[in-house]
């Protein structure tokens, strides 16, 4: 079952550099809500509010309760703007959802079995991640926090590409509409990297050396 995540936010008027300097020192954040063919607002959100459920991966991909002057509306989290040095949020971009119309959301892969996947526990091979998330569209309600990836029967020298991952029902990967060529791996299994003879060989000698100064400074004591 996923989790409800709420929002609590008043209207906002005065609005411009200082305004917003003026509000991030009362704890509250700038934001504005637009979407849905209807006017942008911009609006004032509650710093700790906002930055608690930022601690939990599954809320940049959530369909957010937003209370507004008494009424509670759907909406979606689509831009977060970041201090560059300071550990502080500066603006929040949110978009109103309507039940009927699709969005476009990125998500989170969540891998598994990847101890125990055939290519690791077989072949003693290293696990290498060239996605961490996915770009999908669906309906609000099919909505899903995450998309798991089982690689339980990835073989060595084997690689899972984006048409292999089973996707919830209602949910489609938009980068597969581009065609074939955005088909790519997101997941493979290699062969751990091996140490050449030459480099065992420059190994050694630099030990002999080594010993070699050690025996020479004995002697010379």
């Amino acid at each position: 079952m996923s989790t409800t995540y709420k929002l609590d936010a008043e209207m906002r008027e005065d609005l411009g550099k200082g305004a917003s300097r003026r509000l991030r020192r009362e704890h509250k954040i700038p934001a504005v809500l637009y979407g849905a063919g209807r006017p942008a607002w911009s609006l004032t959100l509650k710093e700790n509010q906002l930055m608690r459920n930022l601690q939990e991966e599954a809320f940049y991909a959530a369909i957010i309760d937003l209370t507004l002057e008494g009424k509670t509306q759907k909406v979606f989290l689509r831009d977060l703007q970041r201090h560059p040095a300071k550990p502080f949020v500066l603006h929040v971009d949110l978009q109103r959802v309507r039940d009927d119309v699709e969005m476009t959301v990125v998500l989170p892969l969540h891998y598994i079995n990847e101890d125990i996947a055939k290519g690791v526990k077989m072949g003693g091979g290293q696990v290498i991640r060239n996605a961490v998330d996915i770009e999908v569209s669906c309906l609000p309600g099919n909505l899903p926090e995450f998309i798991e990836v089982d690689l339980i029967d990835l073989d060595l020298g084997e690689s899972l590409h984006l048409s292999s991952i089973k996707l919830p029902e209602g949910v489609v990967s938009t980068q597969l509409s581009y065609g074939e060529d955005h088909d790519q791996p997101i997941v493979s299994i290699v062969a751990p990297k091996a140490v050449s003879t030459e480099e065992e060989e420059a190994d050694a000698g630099t030990e002999e050396e080594s010993g070699s100064d050690d025996a020479g400074e004995a002697d010379a004591e």
